[in-house]
């Protein structure tokens, strides 16, 4: 059975962030064979791919080394891109059946375009040991599925060397629970893109990813408001790797704009359970 990695809302190899993509199963693997694989790939997400009637729909669960994630951007376009790349699959549109509902994903250009569901958030109270957390005074806060902590500016983000376990020790309301942190500002004047963030989830057994699609669900929808409008480039500012998307509101959901590149395949030597 192959194994992919491929580079997410990557503008070169080693950049963006990295997914495993298993080849897809005629059923599913047990969950603990799939988390068991995971931890082994040590990677955010790897993504597991169930086959089904339709060559153009395909069942999708993510899991990180930690716990299976009920929604994740860049492991989706991973998965689409090691079908429509590595596996020839010639169809115009990509289903995936996933624990967040239906997400399709289509072909945009040398870029994928994923059509997942906008999360607007919320102003909420800036909880206490936030900004120590972070080590960077927070302008403002906000919560959906991740709490969203505004910083000042763009070096600030980028400087941060945040405490992990007071991080996963904060609970700000976030609907996904504590430990899920975006940190974010408007850009420099002449970046080629609006916003830059960063994305902290030790309790996702990630302390930090290098580009998450699932926190620009609450990122476009905020700044497209901040900004007034309706399309955004977006810089996630990982150290030594950074990924790059385009995102655009349609009130109920957000369309992800961005690359895959496959920089591994490999060849797993252990059946499924």
């Amino acid at each position: 059975m192959r194994q992919w990695t491929i580079d997410a809302f990557a503008s070169a190899p080693f950049m963006g962030n990295p997914a495993c993509v298993v080849e897809p199963f005629d059923r599913w693997p047990s969950d603990a064979w799939m988390q068991a694989l995971a931890a082994e790939n040590n990677q955010a997400e790897t993504a597991f791919l169930l086959k089904t009637a339709d060559p153009a729909r395909y069942g999708l669960r993510w899991f990180t080394p930690a716990i299976e994630a009920p929604l994740c951007g860049h492991a989706t376009l991973a998965a689409a891109h090691a079908l429509f790349v590595e596996l020839g699959v010639e169809v115009e549109e990509l289903a995936f059946d996933t624990l967040s509902g239906e997400l399709r994903v289509r072909r945009d250009g040398e870029r994928l375009e994923m059509d997942f569901p906008a999360d607007p958030p919320r102003r909420v109270e800036t909880p206490a040991g936030l900004a120590e957390a972070l080590g960077a005074e927070v302008v403002e806060t906000w919560a959906g599925a991740y709490l969203i902590a505004v910083l000042a500016d763009e070096t600030t983000v980028r400087g941060l060397k945040p405490d992990f376990g007071a991080l996963n020790r904060l609970d700000g309301g976030a609907s996904a629970g504590p430990g899920q942190v975006i940190a974010v500002s408007t850009a420099d004047p002449g970046a080629a893109y609006a916003v830059v963030s960063r994305f902290f989830a030790p309790a996702f057994g990630i302390p930090e990813d290098p580009t998450t699609g699932s926190a620009h669900c609450l990122l476009m929808p905020l700044y497209g408001d901040k900004l007034g409008k309706t399309s955004l480039e977006f810089h996630q500012a990982y150290p030594g790797r950074g990924g790059d998307l385009s995102c655009e509101n349609r009130g109920a959901r957000v369309i992800l704009r961005g690359r895959g590149l496959t920089v591994v395949e490999s060849r797993l030597r252990v059946e499924p359970a």
